[in-house]
């Protein structure tokens, strides 16, 4: 008797295991990497602020986030904020000199400013930043 009730608790144990959540977490749709030139390592550390272009043109907070030690941020807009993500103008502010500065490291660009275009809210958007103390280069990546 007691191989049979093993034998039962694997399998519930092995079942369970195959569940489904009912609802799965909606994906971010947006996020970045920094990657430093000079060194060629990721970039912890580096603020990065979200803001969208509003009706009368000026910039408004969406969200922010620092850099994990890959130099990522995978989430960049809130849970909050999912619902006022649209299409429209947006512009991720990295603050590279912030950044710098902990490093007690002279750099030109105090914060890097990246303004994009956001054509379908159902997309995923991912930018990349390449970044030297006297330069950077920017792209969308996916």
């Amino acid at each position: 008797m007691r191989p049979h009730f093993i034998a039962s608790v694997l399998c519930v144990c092995s079942l369970t295991g195959l569940a489904l959540p009912a609802q799965a977490a909606e994906p971010n749709p947006l996020s970045v990497h920094v990657l430093d030139l000079q060194t060629g390592q990721p970039s912890p550390g580096i603020r990065v602020d979200l803001e969208r272009r509003g009706a009368t043109g000026t910039w408004q907070p969406l969200g922010n986030g620092i850099t994990d030690e890959q130099g990522r941020i995978r989430a960049l807009v809130p849970a909050g904020a999912l619902n006022q993500w649209a299409a429209g103008d947006y512009r991720v502010v990295f603050r590279t000199g912030e950044f710098y500065a902990r490093q007690q490291q002279p750099s030109f660009f105090p914060e890097i400013p990246v303004v994009f275009r956001v054509d379908s809210a159902k997309q995923h958007y991912h930018v990349p930043l390449l970044l030297s103390p006297f330069g950077f280069s920017t792209y969308r990546g996916n």
